[in-house]
C-alpha cells in the first residue's frame, strides 16, 4: 500500500491581497520546474496542512497550496464579507496568473472536490485534469442528510453532542439555528456552536468514529473559522443559482477533461452516492470506491488511491 510522500517544506511562500478586506496565504513546494498542482482544501474554512502537499512526488509536480479567504494564515481571520464561492475561483485564478502557469491539475476533497471543480467549468482551459475526494456539491439533499438528522442514524452519539447548544424547539432546521448562533453578538454562544459544529464532522470523518477525531476541531480559533464559513456557504446554497447547478456544469464542460475520483464506501459526511451521480454526467472520470474507508484523507486507502491517482496524472502530463 502506498503511504504518504515524507515531509516536505515549502520552498516559496507569498501573501496576496484579493479585496479591500481580504488577504490569502499561498505556498508553492517541490519542483519549480515540475508539473503544476493546485491543491484546494476542504471546508470551506478548513485551511491548507503541511500533509497537503506529500500526496504529490517533489520531483515530479511543483505544488501550490493556498488558504481561502477567513481560514488558516489568511486574514482577517473568520471573516464572512466578500466571501463566496465565485471569489475563491477568482483567487485561484489570480494565483495561477502571478506564477504564470499556463494550466494545472486541480486536486482537492470534500469541499475541495466543489471548489475544484467550480473553477473547472469556469476555467476549463486551465485545468490538465481533476483529482478529486469525499465528492460534495453543496445540494439541498446533501446538506439534509449530514447537518439535519440523515448521519444521525450511524453516528448518534456523535450527533446528540453536535445538537447540545441549540434548544429542541429549534432543531428543525438546525443549519439555520447553528448560523443566528455563528453569527451573533453573543460570543460565548458562537464559541459553543463553532466548536459543536466543527466535532461534528471531526467525529465522522473516519470509519473510526470519535475517538479518531483529530485535536484541531476544538480548538476554538479553528473551530470558529470553520464553522462560520461551512455554515455561511451553506445558508447560501454554496453560491450557486440552482439546486444542482455544479452537476448540470460538469456536464456541460467536462467533456474531454480527465478526472479520477477517490471515494470511501462508508464515506458519511460526504455520501458515495454523489460521487456516483457525477460520473455519470461526466464519463471522462474514473471513480474508485475504497471498501474500508470513510471521508478521511489520510485514512490509509484512501492515501493509497490518491498516491496513485497523482502518480498517473504526473505520467500523464509531466
Amino acid at each position: 500500500m502506498l503511504k504518504l510522500y515524507p515531509p516536505l517544506e515549502a520552498r516559496k511562500t507569498g501573501r496576496m491581497r484579493v479585496s479591500d478586506i481580504h488577504e490569502i496565504y499561498w505556498e508553492e513546494s517541490g519542483n519549480p520546474n515540475g508539473l503544476p498542482v493546485i491543491a484546494v482544501h476542504g471546508g470551506p474554512g478548513g485551511g491548507s496542512s503541511p500533509e497537503m502537499r506529500r500526496f504529490f512526488d517533489p520531483d515530479i509536480y511543483r505544488i501550490i497550496l493556498f488558504d481561502q479567504r477567513g481560514c488558516g494564515r489568511s486574514t482577517p481571520h473568520s471573516e464572512l464579507e466578500e466571501n463566496d464561492t465565485w471569489a475563491l475561483v477568482s483567487d485561484m485564478e489570480a494565483i495561477r496568473e502571478m506564477l504564470g502557469i499556463d494550466k494545472w491539475v486541480v486536486f482537492g476533497g470534500s469541499w475541495g472536490s466543489t471548489l475544484a471543480l467550480s473553477y473547472a467549468v469556469e476555467h476549463t482551459d486551465r485545468v490538465h485534469g481533476l483529482i478529486l475526494r469525499g465528492i460534495f456539491l453543496i445540494t439541498e439533499a446533501e446538506i439534509q442528510w449530514f447537518y439535519q438528522d440523515g448521519a444521525s442514524r450511524l453516528f448518534p452519539d456523535a450527533y446528540d453532542r453536535y445538537i447540545a447548544p441549540i434548544p429542541e424547539e429549534e432543531r428543525g432546521d438546525l443549519l439555520h439555528a447553528f448560523h443566528r448562533r455563528l453569527t451573533g453578538e453573543d460570543r460565548k454562544a458562537r464559541t459553543e456552536a463553532a466548536k459543536a459544529w466543527a466535532c461534528w464532522e471531526g467525529e465522522t470523518i473516519s470509519i473510526q468514529g470519535p475517538s479518531s477525531r483529530p485535536a484541531r476541531f476544538e480548538e476554538d480559533s479553528f473551530a470558529d473559522a470553520f464553522a462560520r464559513i461551512e455554515c455561511h456557504y451553506f445558508v447560501n446554497k454554496g453560491f450557486f443559482p440552482e439546486d444542482g447547478w455544479l452537476l448540470k456544469k460538469a456536464k456541460e464542460k467536462l467533456k474531454g477533461v480527465p478526472g479520477i475520483i477517490v471515494h470511501g464506501r462508508y464515506d458519511v459526511v460526504t455520501p458515495l452516492a454523489t460521487a456516483w451521480a457525477l460520473t455519470k454526467v461526466w464519463p471522462d472520470a474514473s471513480l474508485h470506491i475504497v471498501p474500508d474507508a470513510g471521508h478521511s484523507s489520510l485514512d490509509s486507502s484512501i492515501v493509497d488511491q490518491l498516491i496513485r491517482a497523482t502518480r498517473t496524472f504526473g505520467k500523464l502530463f509531466g
